[in-house]
């Protein structure tokens, strides 16, 4: 059942009466009980996502509004930083102007939790992504898509927990959209990129301190010297984890250089010995496909005495991919980085206990957030223009109106910010 795809049969009046379940539940919470102490410690009563306020201009809206009227094919593209309050923020977006879009999810959410649960996230129309088994979930995302009612996929492919950057992205928004206009020649077909913005409304350094905490206790990571300053105990528990995964693999280092020489030459030891474990025929000339390979390949060796060993090779190399360039560059760090570091390092290490389960699917905010929302100018793949257009175009757009979002904060008032202790 799992991994079996199941065409989605989307009931329009139970996905318009959710809209506004969805906005106060599981965003913005329930007034006046929301702002009650005690009570506002009850998730549905705050707002599980708890998303206080929500910053879409108009003109942003009705950009998307005239982009998805009429019968245009229409792929949504949008970033994808934070699990769960992704798709509360895209069925907010898509219930103010795509109202019956479709939407891909992992075919964990879809077919991993009961048949109950499949058939209520079937009729909200949703697209399970079966692994290894693409072709119907694509099949069913052009029909849909051709059919003039939009299909919302995240082209960053899986949460990554770095909202200030666009990573490079996969091209199934472009390809689909490519597909569903050859099939219908005579119409427009459009790729309409969504990017948003989470930021706290004000100082949650305590909060995060007590995260850190039970992260600290979960992993058995003695509080570092500097531990009183936020930024310098997150930094510590990624040296001591960096550490373990050094001495486990057996990977000799230089001790005196930094954090990301090490980070790295880890990365590049560990890339080998997965490389050792697979036939060549899994280990595509680009790098950064390894994985994908090699996941491909224990999906056809489910018996081989290495498959354990595969695994853990490719979920260590995976979880220090994921802190990626983006964490090092900048001087200053602010407090929804240093959020976000907690959020990867809970998900990729803290696991075994229901507490870590629910925390994985609904990650809960150290405090209350705004929600900023953009829809920078659709890309049209209709005529001799849309020809040219290329992932990289995506994603710069996606990257330019995310640097917007942030400059707009900072010139209102700004992020807290803290010595960014990642740039050694």
């Amino acid at each position: 059942m799992l991994n079996k795809f199941v065409r989605p049969k989307p009931n329009a009046m139970l996905i318009r009466a959710l809209a506004p379940v969805n906005t106060v539940l599981c965003l913005k919470g329930l007034p006046l009980l929301r702002d009650i102490p005690g009570l506002n410690r009850i998730p549905g009563v705050r707002g599980i996502c708890n998303v206080r306020h929500i910053d879409f201009p108009k003109a942003d809206q009705d950009r998307l509004s005239k982009i998805c009227a009429g019968d245009k094919i229409v792929f949504l593209a949008p970033n994808h930083p934070e699990f769960f309050t992704d798709w509360m923020l895209d069925k907010y977006v898509t219930s103010l102007t795509c109202t019956m879009a479709a939407n891909w999810a992992t075919h964990g959410v879809v077919n991993g939790l009961g048949a109950m649960m499949q058939k209520f996230w079937l009729a909200n129309n949703l697209i399970a992504q079966i692994p290894g088994n693409p072709g119907p979930s694509r099949a069913y995302s052009v029909e849909w898509a051709g059919k003039g009612h939009g299909v919302l996929l995240h082209p960053e492919g899986g949460v990554g927990w770095h909202s200030n950057y666009i990573a490079p992205l996969f091209p199934g928004a472009l390809e689909m959209a490519r597909e569903a206009l050859a099939e219908h020649p005579a119409g427009e077909a459009y790729v309409a990129p969504v990017v948003w913005k989470l930021v706290f409304e004000g100082d949650v350094t305590s909060r995060l301190h007590k995260e850190c905490g039970y992260v600290e206790g979960k992993l058995k990571i003695r509080r570092g010297d500097d531990g009183d300053k936020i930024a310098e105990r997150v930094f510590h528990i990624y040296q001591v984890l960096l550490e373990r995964d050094e001495e486990k693999w057996g990977v000799v280092v230089d001790i005196s250089a930094n954090y990301r020489h090490r980070q790295l030459a880890l990365i590049k030891a560990l890339r080998q010995k997965l490389c050792d474990q697979i036939h060549d025929s899994y280990v595509p000339q680009e790098g950064e496909l390894l994985l994908r390979g090699a996941r491909r390949w224990m999906r056809e060796h489910k018996k081989a005495e290495n498959r354990r060993l595969v695994r853990d090779l490719v979920n260590t190399i995976a979880r220090h991919e994921s802190l990626d360039e983006y964490a090092f560059v900048n001087e200053t760090v602010t407090q929804e980085e240093l959020a976000e570091h907690i959020k990867r390092i809970r998900r990729d290490y803290c696991k075994g206990t229901l507490k870590d389960t629910l925390n994985a699917f609904v990650p809960q905010a150290a405090g209350r957030r705004t929600a900023h929302i953009r829809v920078p100018e659709p890309f049209a793949l209709h005529g001799k223009e849309g020809k040219k257009v290329k992932l990289e175009d995506l994603r710069t757009r996606m990257q330019e109106s995310l640097d917007t979002i942030n400059s707009e904060v900072e010139a209102q008032g700004g992020f807290i910010r803290f010595d960014n202790p990642f740039q050694e």
